[in-house]
Formats: structure tokens, C-alpha cells, sequence
């Protein structure tokens, strides 16, 4: 039976490779070690987490929107390297609608290019679509950060359009923001299956 999605509930969601659980205030020890020595992760991103204070403003802004119901954070724990990897999001959560958002999704450079992001997409795909029954999955990016947009399309996400000068840059000036997306019926009539292809 579908369910409403719940901010209050803890939602832990796994396969034999990624596990995604709440962000606690006790992961900051965890996702530390990206702050400091991997600053260029939040290249493309309005809100960073550069620095320690950078870190701590992130989460604390993630656990207000949590606490509002806009947004719910996850960290991303890598199986085969037994190692925190990252933090993804679902904000613009609409049960009415039937709608959410994927985004503010980073993760160290050791675990890029390893599967790992096709496993956690994976699992929130399943939890938008299959557990929640959300109608629509949709996800945005600078225009200009090529690599996401890849990773995007790999999993099945199809190109909506282009929002010109969508949002300001935290060096300056705007950008355009791609927006891409997954339908249920796209998600039951071949998405799923093929991402399946690829996690084996």
C-alpha cells in the first residue's frame, strides 16, 4: 500500500551496495573530511559546504528545511568501501501534486565513476515511484556541469528544458539550470528494467 511521504519518519533505504539514511548532526564528523580537502565539490552549487562553518551552515539549513517539511536529507554510505560518501536530497516535496525533487547530491571523487550513484538513484527512484507513488521525479543542474548532466541521463532521465537565467551564482552573475525528469509510467515501462541491467 502507497503512503504519504512523511518528514518525521526516518526513512533508511539500502541494497547490497549503497545505504541511504537521515542526515544526523552526528555526521558532520563523517562528511568532514569532503569539506576540507575536496572544496570543488560545491563547484555548481548555491549553498556549499567548504570549510568546517560551511559544513555546519549547510546541515543546519538542510535540518530547518527538514524540520519545515520542504526538504529531506540523506547520507550516502558506500558498502564496498565501508565509507561515507556524500549527501543527496529530496526537496520541493509535493504529496499533492504527487511530486518531488532530486538535488544537492554530492559525493566524494573516490566513489565517482564507481556504480555507487546508480545504486542510491536506484533506491530513490523505487521509494518515489513504488513506496510513496509520486508521478513525477525531477531533477536540475547547472547547464554548464556536463558531468551531472551525464550521470542524469545514464539512469534514464529525460530533458524537460532549459530555465534561462534560472538562479544566481554564488561567484556572480546567473545560470541557466537544466531541468530533467522521470514519469511513473516511464519508470514501470522501461526505466526500471534497464537500470536494473546496468546495476548487474
Amino acid at each position: 500500500m502507497l503512503e504519504k511521504f512523511d518528514c518525521e519518519k526516518d526513512y533508511v533505504l539500502e541494497d547490497e551496495r549503497a545505504l541511504l539514511r537521515p542526515l544526523q548532526q552526528e555526521d558532520k564528523i563523517n562528511l568532514l573530511p569532503f569539506s576540507l580537502n575536496e572544496t570543488y565539490l560545491w563547484k555548481y552549487s548555491l549553498v556549499g559546504a567548504e570549510g568546517e562553518e560551511g559544513l555546519q551552515n549547510y546541515m543546519n539549513i538542510s535540518f530547518k528545511e527538514r524540520d519545515e517539511r520542504k526538504e529531506y536529507s540523506f547520507i550516502v554510505f558506500d558498502k564496498r568501501t565501508n565509507e561515507y560518501a556524500g549527501s543527496t536530497r529530496f526537496y520541493d516535496i509535493q504529496n499533492e501534486l504527487e511530486t518531488v525533487q532530486l538535488g544537492y547530491t554530492w559525493y566524494g571523487k573516490k566513489f565517482q565513476g564507481t556504480g555507487l550513484n546508480k545504486h542510491y538513484k536506484y533506491l530513490l527512484l523505487s521509494f518515489a515511484f513504488e513506496r510513496i507513488g509520486f508521478e513525477r521525479f525531477e531533477l536540475r543542474a547547472d547547464n554548464d556541469n556536463a558531468r551531472s548532466i551525464a550521470a542524469m541521463r545514464s539512469i534514464g532521465c529525460k530533458v524537460d528544458g532549459i530555465l534561462r537565467s534560472n538562479m544566481p551564482k554564488r561567484e556572480g552573475g546567473r545560470r541557466d539550470s537544466i531541468v530533467l525528469s522521470i514519469l511513473k509510467e516511464e519508470w514501470f515501462g522501461g526505466v526500471k528494467e534497464s537500470l536494473e541491467k546496468k546495476l548487474r
